[in-house]
């Protein structure tokens, strides 16, 4: 179809032809006689069935797997087009073989069990997808020694980053990525391991946040529920900043209401079950809210009023965490946000190559006061 465009003359109006539009047409017509073209060859197709295709080199399809953004916007385009109707599929292991990226970034996290996991491994993984790169994911279940078999594993795939969680590893899992060079990132924490750059949020600060919040409510007989600390720093800085807000405030914690509990609602619930029947505190503080959905669950078996009776508060803001009756208290954690940060970092590194340090990345926690807490009944 032949367009016209006006050119406004103070005399009279002239109509004339587009001509750079119908040499436009003419191209892309060109290019789609090419793309019905046979293949010559047989067999999978490679970089040079698209070039001929898309009428650009080889070394320019090339360019435009390992770094699109160096290829011009229409060159893209063709390219695109060229390799979708050829089903062409990237050999990135070969490339990977041959010095150049694999495309792949793993990602190593203590658990994929736990909602707060899952959202930072949905937002990784989509961030990544985003940059046409994927993700090898694995988990070593709270064991250090299982996380060096996990990244000598990675290693071995050639990924091109990786992101850890936590302060807490083994010396020979970072001595591997310290003498492969590649990048690699701590998530989390405020602060990560000497040399790696983190991307994570104020566990600390979350804790002593939540605890202020009981505090002002007029709580002093308040009870914690942990996991084991040993190695997990992410629960080792809450219960820390538990401890030192509580301190300030002159309160002490008895030894059996400080109890050892991991992050299962079932576990959680038989031990709160055990506290509220005996001498109750009037407010729990739970290392996360897994934790504080079983002391919920325990005081509403016993006939135990939530907040009337017994506050309860949790940390992270899972899902599920505002629908359960009443509505938790907790600590927001940035889990998603943390997940995209992490991955856009990565794939920045991996694709300018720059080894340079980073400074740590620290997103704020955001305190939730929901339904779950009130002030001491007699102040």
């Amino acid at each position: 179809m032949q367009t016209f465009t006006f050119l406004l003359n103070p005399q009279k109006i002239h109509q004339v032809p587009d001509c750079s539009r119908h040499m436009q047409d003419s191209k892309l017509n060109q290019l789609e006689q090419r793309l019905k073209r046979p293949r010559s060859r047989k067999g999978a197709p490679g970089i040079l069935d698209v070039a001929l295709r898309a009428g650009v080199s080889g070394a320019t399809v090339s360019r435009y797997f390992n770094n699109p953004n160096v290829v011009k916007p229409t060159t893209r385009r063709r390219i695109e087009l060229a390799a979708r109707e050829l089903g062409y599929i990237r050999d990135r292991v070969a490339g990977a073989l041959h010095g150049k990226m694999s495309g792949t970034i793993g990602l190593i996290v203590p658990t994929i069990d736990h909602a707060i996991f899952s959202e930072l491994i949905e937002a990784f993984s989509s961030q990544l997808h985003l940059h046409d790169r994927t993700m090898l994911i694995a988990s070593h279940n709270y064991d250090l020694e299982r996380e060096v078999g996990i990244v000598r594993s990675l290693l071995e795939r050639r990924i091109d980053a990786i992101a850890l969680v936590g302060r807490d590893h083994s010396v020979a899992a970072l001595e591997m990525l310290r003498v492969r060079r590649i990048p690699v990132v701590s998530l989390w924490n405020a602060e990560g391991v000497s040399g790696i750059p983190s991307i994570g949020t104020d566990n600390r600060q979350g804790a002593i946040d939540v605890t202020q919040h009981l505090i002002n409510l007029g709580h002093h007989r308040i009870a914690l529920l942990f996991p084991d600390t040993q190695f997990n720093d992410r629960a080792r800085d809450r219960k820390a900043g538990v401890i030192s807000t509580l301190a300030v405030a002159k309160i002490q914690v008895p030894e059996y209401w400080d109890r050892r509990c991991p992050y299962d609602t079932a576990q959680a619930k038989a031990v709160a079950m055990d506290m509220l029947q005996r001498n109750a505190p009037s407010a729990f503080i739970c290392g996360n809210d897994i934790i504080a959905h079983g002391v919920i669950h325990a005081a509403s078996r016993l006939g135990i009023r939530v907040p009337a009776d017994v506050s309860v508060v949790g940390i992270g803001d899972f899902k599920g965490s505002s629908a359960i009756e009443p509505p938790l208290t907790t600590v927001r954690l940035p889990a998603r946000r943390i997940g995209q940060v992490a991955a856009d970092t990565l794939i920045d590194k991996v694709t300018l190559k720059n080894m340079a340090q980073l400074p740590d990345r620290i997103i704020p926690t955001q305190l939730i006061v929901r339904e779950s807490t009130a002030a001491i009944a007699n102040g």
